[in-house]
């Protein structure tokens, strides 16, 4: 296929890499894009470790009016402003190493095909996946597979600095978690993501937060989701993110284009909301977040949406803090309004699921869900993307008002679209496993999705006077969550109700296709993800294996889930699909009333005794198996490049859609363009 490139020049000084920059010398950077078929579109763009890079396409964009396409344009910058923000969350000497790392890969003049060079590419396209030096998966701190002398020798010949501090953790054992969740630790000092100062324990949040009391009992706010937690002079006390505080450099970058956004809005209700976004950008108050979110929420109309600041906590040890993110969306129409029945059924399933019935919710409210195409993503959805979100977080306001549940369609479609049948083939126990996951797999996948979502993410009630889950279930509470959603999804994945609904053909190949996939996947195919000897660490992996893990022990007395050793490969084989619903049943029922509870003892036995811990043989065959295959099993996004085209009075006449060239290209271009926060903050 023949790609035509497109560059875009800047001259960019050398200074920018790095504040101590000692050479005067200029180079070119040139934002580049290539020309591809939309009907055969070629959705991996490289690999390298254990990642891929993947393309997406934006579905419906040439069906947008111009003035949507402004709003599309507007959000995508005021998401991007922020990118910085994610960097420096994620650990404190992120951005001090990013900008030296780029520096040298701007300005080295060596060789360029030693082995220590690619070694050096290599690692910096990893920190740029993980937006830092630590893992986006794992955790675990990023080994390079180059010396420290080497570095040493390409930061002087390049005129580039790194404190010293900041060079030695790339190398040393130092900060080696990002996020430290295991049992018996002090979860908040061993963690070194950049929510907490650095002699901050998990009492001392615990014990800032717990003095603090919510104007209304009944409406909890979100204490510490937009702040760090500082020790001064022995005294605890929060940095609040906002304009004038810290991260204010981005912060009024983003505000800048969100006031742009506001005024080409759809209608009042999108504008509105975007006003108390800005509003809350602008004083840090968590009324005004909680405000805004009920808006949102509400806001339900028009054909563009979006989640823009810092929401999700699984990157807070103890789960207060939010992570920086954004994901701009376009409706995808004929999706959405298949799903839409998912959202309207929302009663029945709570109504007939397995919950206890003090559990149930007697009025679920609001549940609305989309099929959305992404239009460009930042912060903690960047490079590493979700296939599906639930938003917002509180539960009071999921009770009261309700929640917006969204499938990324052109995600989920450029990951089906980049693999290949090899590895598959390799874990199902037989043919028929391998053909209904070929015909059903798919569509299996985003049901599951859509049920997680829409019906798992609001299902179910706390008991009155139970506090909030990040506080009574501390750092289980994200697992906990997670695999509570995934048993709702499993419960009724295999029910005639989803064919009744007119979702599916054949709702028993479906089902069972849907089981087969997550019992291999949380028994098997993802520990590929993980180094041997590793512990499960982050919420979805661990919810996975703890869900499989714990039916599988349940059912053996039924031979439900079967073992098989064959040739020296093991595979997992379901004999009853029936009692293994059964099954997920009794565990959703349980998972609820952990939840409704508050109950840590429960919770933690569970997580503990079926998601940390993996079987060490397995594993290591595992990873034997998957030797043979060549396609990385992390995935990441480039992002379409909206380029506005003006008149000679700058006013924008269109907006035209373009590709980038390569992954290190529109790394540059984002530092460069984004750039607006200091080493330090």
């Amino acid at each position: 296929m023949k790609f035509k490139v497109f560059m875009v020049t800047f001259l960019v000084a050398a200074s920018l890499w790095s504040c101590k920059k000692e050479t005067e010398k200029k180079v070119e950077l040139k934002q580049e894009f290539v020309e591809l078929s939309q009907d055969d579109f070629p959705y991996l763009l490289e690999q390298f470790a254990d990642l891929k890079i993947l393309r997406y396409q934006i579905p419906g964009w040439e069906d947008l009016s111009l003035k949507e396409q402004k709003l599309v344009y507007y959000l995508t910058q005021a998401g991007l402003s922020g990118r910085d923000i994610m960097w420096d969350q994620n650990y404190r000497h992120n951005l001090k190493i990013r900008n030296a790392l780029e520096s040298v890969y701007m300005n080295y003049e060596g060789d360029r095909s030693a082995e220590d060079w690619n070694a050096f590419e290599v690692y910096l396209k990893r920190v740029w996946f993980s937006n830092g030096i630590h893992h986006h998966y794992s955790n675990a701190k990023i080994k390079p597979q180059f010396p420290a002398l080497y570095l040493t020798s390409l930061l002087e010949e390049t005129g580039t600095t790194l404190a010293q501090e900041a060079f030695d953790v790339i190398f040393n054992d130092a900060d080696s978690k990002k996020v430290n969740k295991a049992k018996d630790i002090d979860n908040v000092l061993e963690s070194a993501v950049n929510f907490y100062g650095p002699d901050v324990t998990t009492a001392d949040v615990e014990s800032f937060y717990e003095k603090m009391e919510s104007p209304d009992p009944e409406k909890p706010l979100s204490y510490g989701l937009n702040s760090q937690l500082v020790k001064e002079n022995g005294e605890i006390k929060e940095r609040v993110y906002k304009s004038g505080g810290l991260y204010g450099q981005a912060i009024d970058e983003i505000v800048k284009w969100l006031e742009l956004a506001e005024g080409v809005a759809e209608n009042e209700a999108q504008g509105n909301a975007l006003g108390l976004l800005i509003d809350y950008y602008g004083t840090g108050d968590l009324q005004t977040w909680d405000d805004y979110n009920v808006a949102w929420t509400a806001a339900t109309e028009g054909n563009i949406d979006y989640i823009n600041s810092f929401i999700e906590v699984y990157n807070d040890p103890v789960g207060y803090r939010g992570s920086y993110e954004t994901i701009v969306q376009i409706k995808d129409f004929d999706m959405s309004a298949k799903m839409a029945v998912l959202s309207e059924n929302a009663q029945w399933f709570e109504d007939n699921s397995p919950l206890m019935e003090a559990h149930k919710k007697k009025n679920v409210v609001g549940v609305s869900y989309k099929t959305v195409n992404v239009a460009g993503e930042a912060g903690d959805a960047s490079p590493s993307t979700p296939i599906g979100v639930n938003l917002p977080n509180a539960n009071w306001i999921r009770a009261s008002v309700g929640s917006k549940s969204v499938s990324l369609g052109n995600i989920i479609n450029a990951y089906n679209n980049s693999g290949s049948e090899g590895r598959l083939k390799e874990f199902v126990h037989d043919d028929e496993e391998f053909q209904l996951e070929k015909a059903h797999g798919q569509l299996g996948d985003k049901l599951h999705t859509a049920l997680h979502e829409v019906v798992g993410h609001a299902s179910g009630q706390i008991n009155p006077g139970v506090g909030q889950t990040k506080e009574t279930l501390k750092n289980y509470a994200s697992t906990l969550e997670e695999g509570r959603a995934d048993l709702l999804g499993l419960y009724y994945l295999y029910n005639s109700k989803l064919q009744e609904l007119g979702l599916v053909e054949d709702w028993e190949a479906v089902g069972k296709a849907a089981y087969d996939g997550y019992i291999r996947n949380g028994m098997m195919t993802q520990l590929i993800r993980l180094e041997l000897g590793d512990d499960v660490e982050e919420a979805h992996m661990r919810n996975r294996q703890w869900v499989s893990a714990w039916a599988f022990e349940k059912g053996q007395a039924d031979n439900v889930i079967e073992k098989v050793n064959r040739d020296g490969k093991t595979y997992y084989n379901i004999n009853d699909y029936g009692k293994l619903r059964e099954l997920f049943g009794q565990l959703l029922r349980e998972t609820q009333r952990i939840k409704s509870e508050g109950d840590f003892e429960a919770c933690q036995a569970l997580v503990e005794n079926y998601g940390v811990k993996v079987d060490q043989e397995l594993h290591a065959e595992v990873l034997e198996r998957n030797k043979q295959f060549t396609l990385a099993p992390y995935g990441g996004f480039v992002n379409p490049v909206l380029v506005p085209e003006t008149n000679d009075s700058g006013e924008i006449t269109a907006i035209a859609v373009k590709h980038p060239a390569s992954f290190p290209n529109q790394m540059l271009i984002y530092a460069k363009n984004y750039g607006f926060l200091p080493e330090e903050n």
